[in-house]
C-alpha cells in the first residue's frame, strides 16, 4: 500500500519506508518502549530524585505514565517559544489520571481527593479528555500514588505520550432513557485488550478515541481520531458508525463517516484496526503532520476503509446509517430522570476547576443522597447518578457551597479553558483565572438577557486548541500582544461560530476568525458583552449564534 504524500522523501510510515527512525522523538521512542520507563520511576527516579532522570525519559518516555513536568512559575509567556524544555520545566509534575468513560465511584472519587490533598497541593482539574489533572507532583511521591490509584482500580497508564489516549464515553452511559446503545461494554473490552500493550504504544503521535450510545453525541465525536456513534442499523440492530481522522490544533480537521457499521461484538476490532492503520502508515517525519488527520487527507474515506477491511478486518463491514441530527450541546447539566425511575445530576464547576477538598465533599453529598457512582464529562462537568427523587434538593444544597451548582448561567454553564500558562509549558497566556473573571462579569452584565441558548466561551493558552476554540461560539486563542505602552500583555485571537451540535446542519464545524481582531485579557469582558449583545439585536427567528455570526459582517463582529 502507498501513500498519495511524495515518495519521493520517506514520510517514515512503517509499512512503507521501514522502521528507520527520521527524528529525535522516534529514535528515543526506538531505543526503548515508553511503557519500560515505569521501573525505572519506581526503582531508580522515586529514590534518587529528580536529577536522576535523564532527559529522553524525563521529557519523552515519562509521558506514556501520565507525567509531564510543568511550567516554572518564574517564565512570562513572552519566554515560550524560545526556550528549550530544560529551562521550562519546573521540577515539579503534572499527572494526568485515565478515566477511561469518565465512570468512578465515590469511593475512587475520595481515593483522588486524597491524592490531591496529600501530594499535590490541593490541585485537581477536570479535563476536556474526562481526566483529572494534578499539579505539585514530585517524583518521590509517584509511586505511592500509582499504589493507591491501581488498589482503587484507577490508572495513569498511557495518559499521555504516543499512545491510545483516554477514551471519551458517554456520561449517560447505561441509565439514560434515550440511550441508544451502551457504550460501557465496548470501552471496557478495549481497555481490556489493549491500553498498555507494548504493541500499540509507539504511535505516530497521540491517538483520541470517543466512544458513545447516546442521541446528544456528547464524546465531540467530530474531533477524535476515532468515534464510535451509536445508531440503529435497519437489518442488524443497534450498533456503532464509524468516523475517523479528526483532531483540531493548528490545522484543524473534522473526522470523516466511513459509512460503515459496526456491531458491538465488531466494535473493539474496528477499534484495533483503525489504531493499528495508525502505527502503521501514519507518518512519522515530521511530528507537525503525524496525526491521523493527515493520512486520511491523503487517502480519503474510501480508501481508508478499504485498507481497514481488507488489510487489518479481513471482513467487510455493513453499510450503515448516520445519527440523527442532534438539537443539544450534551453536557449533561441539570437533572434528569434515569431509564430505571432514579435521577442524575449534572453539576456545573467553573471551567473545570476543582480540588481535593472539594472531590471529598462530592463523595460525601454523594453518598448521602443515595448514589455511589459519579461520571466526568468531556465538558469539564461532572454527574451523580442514581439520586432518589426526594433526595434531589439535598444534594443540590450540598453541592452548592462547593461551587457546583446544576442550574449555572449560561456563561457558566458553557464555558471552558485549558491549563493555560499557570502550569502549561506551551502556553503564552493565562486561562483560568481569567475565564472564571469573565463569567463574574458576564452574569452580572447579562443577566436577563435571554440568549436564546447558553453561548460556548472556550478559552485557550496557545494554539494547540486543547478547550477547543475552533468548534465554540466564541473560540480564544492565547497569543501576546503590544499595549499601548508598548509591554507585552495577555490577549487572544478569535474565532466565532464553531458548533458541533448538528451533524446535518451546514454551518457545523470550525468557526470563522475575524480579521486582525485581538482582545486583550483585560478587556475580554467588555468584547464578548458587546459581541452577545449584537447577536441578541440582530438574530433572526430562531438563530443560533453560530448561523448569525457566520452571515454577520465583521464590523458587528468586533
Amino acid at each position: 500500500m502507498t501513500s498519495n504524500a511524495s515518495q519521493t522523501r520517506s514520510n517514515g510510515q512503517w509499512a512503507v519506508d521501514g522502521h528507520t527512525a527520521l527524528n529525535a522523538n522516534e529514535e528515543f521512542k526506538a531505543a526503548d518502549n515508553g511503557l519500560n520507563v515505569r521501573r525505572r520511576i519506581e526503582e531508580i527516579y522515586a529514590r534518587q530524585g529528580f536529577d536522576s532522570i535523564p532527559a529522553d525519559d524525563l521529557h519523552g518516555r515519562m509521558r506514556w505514565w501520565g507525567l509531564y513536568t510543568q511550567r516554572r512559575q518564574d517564565i512570562d509567556g513572552s519566554r515560550t517559544a524560545s526556550l528549550g524544555p530544560d529551562e521550562l520545566s519546573d521540577r515539579y509534575f503534572m499527572m494526568r489520571v485515565r478515566l477511561d468513560g469518565g465512570a468512578v465511584t465515590t469511593d475512587q472519587l475520595r481515593t483522588l481527593a486524597g491524592i490531591s490533598t496529600d501530594f499535590a497541593r490541593g490541585t485537581a482539574d477536570i479535563s476536556d479528555r474526562q481526566n483529572i489533572q494534578y499539579h505539585w507532583i514530585e517524583i518521590e511521591s509517584v509511586p505511592e500514588i500509582w499504589r493507591r490509584l491501581e488498589a482503587s482500580g484507577m490508572q495513569t497508564t498511557e495518559a499521555c505520550g504516543d499512545t491510545p489516549r483516554v477514551i471519551l464515553g458517554s456520561p449517560v452511559a447505561g441509565i439514560a432513557a434515550d440511550e441508544i446503545i451502551d457504550p460501557t461494554p465496548v470501552i471496557e473490552e478495549i481497555v481490556r485488550r489493549f491500553i498498555g500493550d507494548p504493541e500499540l504504544a509507539n504511535l505516530p503521535r497521540k491517538f483520541k478515541s470517543a466512544v458513545t450510545g447516546h442521541p446528544s453525541l456528547d464524546v465531540v465525536p467530530e474531533i477524535n481520531d476515532i468515534s464510535l456513534v451509536g445508531v440503529v442499523h435497519p437489518d442488524l440492530g443497534p450498533g456503532y458508525d464509524v468516523w475517523v481522522g479528526g483532531a483540531l490544533s493548528v490545522a484543524p480537521r473534522l473526522a470523516e463517516r466511513l459509512g460503515a457499521f459496526a456491531t458491538p461484538e465488531q466494535a473493539a476490532d474496528v477499534w484495533l484496526g483503525v489504531v493499528s492503520i495508525f502505527r502503521d502508515y501514519g507518518y512519522r517525519r515530521l511530528r507537525n503532520k503525524a496525526r491521523l488527520k493527515f493520512l486520511l487527507a491523503d487517502w480519503g474515506a474510501a480508501k481508508f476503509r478499504e485498507v481497514l477491511e481488507t488489510e487489518y478486518l479481513g471482513y467487510r463491514l455493513a453499510d450503515g446509517p448516520a445519527p440523527a441530527a442532534t438539537a443539544g450541546p450534551g453536557d449533561h447539566v441539570g437533572v434528569h430522570t434515569q431509564k430505571d425511575g432514579l435521577h442524575y445530576v449534572g453539576l456545573a464547576p467553573t471551567v473545570g476547576r476543582v480540588s481535593g477538598q472539594i472531590l471529598a465533599g462530592l463523595a460525601d453529598a454523594a453518598e448521602a443522597a443515595g448514589s455511589r457512582r459519579i461520571r466526568f464529562t468531556p465538558h469539564q462537568k461532572l454527574l451523580v447518578l442514581d439520586v432518589e427523587a426526594d433526595e434531589v434538593d439535598g444534594l443540590l444544597a450540598a453541592a452548592e457551597p462547593l461551587g457546583l451548582t446544576a442550574n449555572p448561567s449560561p456563561f457558566r454553564r458553557s464555558t471552558m479553558a485549558c491549563t493555560g500558562i499557570e502550569y502549561c509549558k506551551l502556553a503564552f497566556v493565562e486561562t483560568k483565572a481569567t475565564a472564571a473573571h469573565t463569567i463574574d462579569e458576564l452574569e452580572r452584565r447579562l443577566d436577563g438577557v435571554d440568549l436564546g441558548r447558553p453561548i460556548s466561551l472556550h478559552v485557550n493558552g496557545c494554539p494547540n486548541s486543547c478547550a477547543r476554540i475552533q468548534v465554540a461560539d466564541i473560540g480564544l486563542k492565547g497569543q501576546l500582544m503590544k499595549g499601548a505602552d508598548g509591554a507585552e500583555e495577555f490577549a487572544y485571537q478569535v474565532h466565532l461560530g464553531g458548533g458541533l451540535e448538528s451533524v446535518d446542519r451546514e454551518d457545523a464545524g470550525l468557526g470563522r476568525t475575524v480579521r486582525g481582531l485581538k482582545v486583550t485579557a483585560a478587556d475580554l469582558p467588555d468584547y464578548v458583552e458587546r459581541v452577545t449583545r449584537a447577536f441578541v439585536a440582530g438574530r433572526g427567528r430562531d438563530e443560533t449564534f453560530a448561523e448569525w455570526s457566520h452571515r454577520a459582517e465583521e464590523e458587528v463582529l468586533r
